[in-house]
């Protein structure tokens, strides 16, 4: 399984939405050695891999009783705090422990205000000084908090660019040309036509790969 860019991730966040079937990001939920569960994907991730996970985080507002008591010595439960989501109690959880480089699966799919909400959260992510990643069945979200983005990908990768403020943005080993975004779509469908592609702005960008 190649690599994304030469980074693998020290810890993975699974998250409650759709659960993972491509290789690569089952890949990286059995081959990386933690695993922290967001509070009711415990359920999903015990019944697939037929093992528990290394934390189960969140509020236990969607994990059923039983496990509750099957796993309270892995369970780090804040039920009082609702100002965060299960997918920020999990970050901030990992980020403590030192662990920087963060693979996010199963994160979007199901609610589709749950899955913007996650998404635009890795810019914030990015900002706490973390490297992070993503990744769905079909392509992965990779922020850039300062600004600048260098990706090795295969030509005629799918690729698409969401401004959060950004401006001057700029690019090489695109098909398309880019600009100042005002709104999310006009970043979208673009196509690498060279092996390097280099992105930069003045401000922060997310940037969206296929993998298929």
């Amino acid at each position: 399984m190649e690599k994304i860019n030469d980074w693998t991730p020290q810890v993975v966040i699974l998250g409650a939405g759709d659960y993972p079937t491509s290789p690569l990001p089952l890949h990286f939920l059995r081959t990386t050695p933690l695993v922290v569960c967001c509070d009711g994907a415990a359920e999903a991730y015990i019944q697939h891999e037929g093992k528990a996970p290394w934390r189960i985080v969140g509020d236990g507002d969607s994990l059923p009783p039983h496990l509750h008591q099957l796993y309270a010595p892995i369970l780090r439960l804040t039920p009082h705090d609702q100002d965060t989501n299960d997918q920020t109690k999990a970050t901030r959880y990992v980020h403590r422990h030192h662990l920087t480089r963060i693979a996010y699966l199963a994160a979007t799919g199901r609610r589709e205000d749950h899955t913007l909400g996650n998404i635009s959260l890795l810019i914030d992510y990015a900002r706490m000084g973390l490297d992070v990643r993503m990744i769905t069945d079909h392509g992965i979200f990779h922020p850039a908090p300062t600004g600048h983005i260098t990706l090795h990908l295969p030509l005629r990768t799918q690729l698409s660019i969401f401004a959060f403020g950004a401006t001057h943005l700029q690019a090489t080993g695109l098909r398309y040309p880019i600009h100042d975004f005002t709104s999310w779509w006009q970043g979208t469908l673009n196509e690498t036509t060279l092996p390097q592609v280099i992105i930069q702005a003045q401000g922060p960008f997310l940037v969206y790969y296929t993998t298929e």
